[in-house]
């Protein structure tokens, strides 16, 4: 495996247990400072939990976990001001405007009142919400949405960005300032922890991907590490996901849905 210098994020022995349900088990986990780390996994792999954890929004079971050198379980609110956060699903206030809803965000943070200004505008004008920035988020489409959510996760400079599928919904033009936004911060000594089911994109963006199953830590590496542990010199990551997974012959299920 690769060398992880100064980690930015590490996870040990993390558990998570909804009732009789083990959501994440045992799982330990690093990524150091300016390292782009994919979070992959089936639906209900324990990826969200993970990432939830990391924030501080929900407590692990057993298990600690270290942000930017702060325990998260003794400092919540204290690391949650040096994170970026994109949730799965946002959940913003939609009966302010954007502007009220950044203005607060920018408050909460304890932003600069000329800095937030400036940020605020610059981002409404970059992903293209111009001219809709005073309007209501409850009559934003769902990319709209998810533009006003990543907007209130950057521009306070976090040092470290955990973000649950962030390109979803989005335009091309938003999708691709959104990759390169993250490649200058990561040259920038900024960390990423990105869940998504786009394997192209993961591929693409990362410096290293983390496979989640049934909770688990199924495997961790490089694109290269990736294909030798799956024995698959030259694969894809889909072809890699599909088969650490044990899903890579689908064949007799599209056979059976076409019947």
């Amino acid at each position: 495996m690769s060398i992880i210098k100064s980690p930015a994020i590490k996870l040990s022995g993390v558990r998570k247990e909804y009732g009789d349900m083990v959501a994440v088990e045992r799982l330990d986990l690093e990524a150091g400072q300016g390292e782009i780390l994919g979070l992959l996994g089936p639906n209900g792999s324990g990826k969200s939990t993970t990432i939830k954890m990391m924030m501080g929004l929900v407590k692990p079971t057993g298990g600690s976990i270290r942000i930017l050198d702060i325990d998260v379980g003794k400092d919540p609110i204290g690391i949650k001001k040096q994170i970026g956060y994109v949730p799965e699903s946002p959940r913003i206030y939609e009966f302010l405007t954007a502007l009220e809803f950044l203005d607060l965000t920018g408050d909460l943070y304890g932003m600069d009142a000329g800095e937030k200004k400036q940020r605020i505008g610059e981002f409404i004008e970059a992903f293209g919400l111009e001219g809709r920035e005073g309007d209501i988020i409850n009559s934003y489409s769902d990319g709209m949405k998810q533009k006003a959510a990543i907007i209130s996760a950057l521009m306070h400079r976090p040092r470290l960005l955990l973000l649950d599928e962030p390109l979803r919904g989005l335009d091309p033009k938003s999708a691709r300032i959104m990759k390169d936004l993250l490649h200058e911060m990561a040259s920038q000594g900024i960390t990423t922890v990105m869940s998504t089911h786009t394997l192209e994109i993961a591929q693409a963006m990362c410096t290293r991907i983390a496979i989640m199953f049934n909770g688990r830590l199924l495997a961790l590496g490089t694109m290269e590490e990736l294909r030798q542990a799956a024995s698959m010199p030259g694969s894809g990551l889909e072809d890699i996901f599909l088969k650490l997974t044990g899903t890579g012959d689908l064949t007799p299920v599209v056979e059976a849905l076409m019947k």
